[in-house]
């Protein structure tokens, strides 16, 4: 069995966050950590390959620097990892971005693919499903427990106070929640493995049946028209009551102006 899991290197936003002149994110500048959704799909792969024997190879697209995180996989216990990066694919957005990585899927022999549900940097969740749109694949997304059971996975797929149970044949897509499994620590000689692991690195050439132009920031159908590292808040309206008595009564009045209750 062959699981490819498809990662990304985030921003470790408790350290703030930079922005280039033209609204896309300074990923070079920052401190940056595997994106939890995807540990977490990561995770999945390697209790899969725990149980029932497979072959667990990490995908990122990033900037060289995003080998980081396919080392810290291989150190938990994957197979292989392969870095997609080129100048040309910077700035991309998530069609942009889910192209790209279609394109490179398409280079590899597969059963099944696993993505985060969302990256804290983008929290849009469009990605896993755009790579099984482009690849023609069927997704189970929100996944909260999966199982193989023969060619097929069974998965519990998150819905409001409840959850589906959904069965589906592969090759298939599930995206997974970080809620689904509390990831694995890296190990003594599993950090040794990594460092001397050699990371696959593709650039433009090597992506299959994409066009120039679903590229990079000029391929990107999403425009930034403004960005901020920092939301500014207004003032507030200032009370001093009476008593403790005014107190409640002004802040009930308010939640009641606000139809909070």
């Amino acid at each position: 069995m062959k699981i490819v899991v498809c990662v990304k290197q985030v921003p470790d936003t408790a350290g703030g966050v930079k922005f280039n002149p033209d609204g896309t994110l300074d990923r070079a500048s920052m401190l940056a950590i595997m994106n939890p959704d995807d540990k977490a799909g990561l995770e999945a792969a390697l209790r899969i390959k725990d149980e029932l024997g497979a072959e667990v190879t990490v995908l990122t697209m990033g900037l060289p620097k995003a080998a980081d995180v396919l080392r810290e996989a291989i150190a938990m216990g994957a197979d292989k990892g392969i870095l997609v990066t080129d100048r040309v694919l910077g700035g991309a957005d998530t069609w942009a971005t889910s192209t790209t990585i279609a394109g490179a899927l398409r280079n590899i022999d597969y059963d099944l693919i696993i993505t985060g549900r969302q990256a804290i940097d983008g929290d849009t969740a469009q990605v896993g499903p755009q790579i099984a749109q482009h690849l023609n694949l069927p997704l189970i997304s929100y996944a909260q427990d999966i199982k193989v059971e023969g060619d097929k996975v069974v998965v519990q797929r998150q819905f409001d106070d409840r959850y589906h149970v959904l069965e589906v044949k592969m090759p298939c897509v599930i995206t997974a929640l970080q809620e689904l499994n509390a990831p694995r620590y890296m190990t003594p000689g599993g950090i040794v493995d990594a460092c001397k692991a050699e990371i696959t690195t593709w650039g433009r050439a090597d992506l299959k049946d994409v066009l120039d132009s679903n590229l990079g920031l000029a391929g990107s159908p999403t425009k930034i028209a403004k960005a901020s590292d920092k939301v500014r808040k207004g003032a507030g309206e200032k009370v001093v009551p009476d008593s403790a008595d005014d107190a409640v009564a002004y802040i009930f009045n308010k939640l009641n102006e606000k139809h909070v209750i």
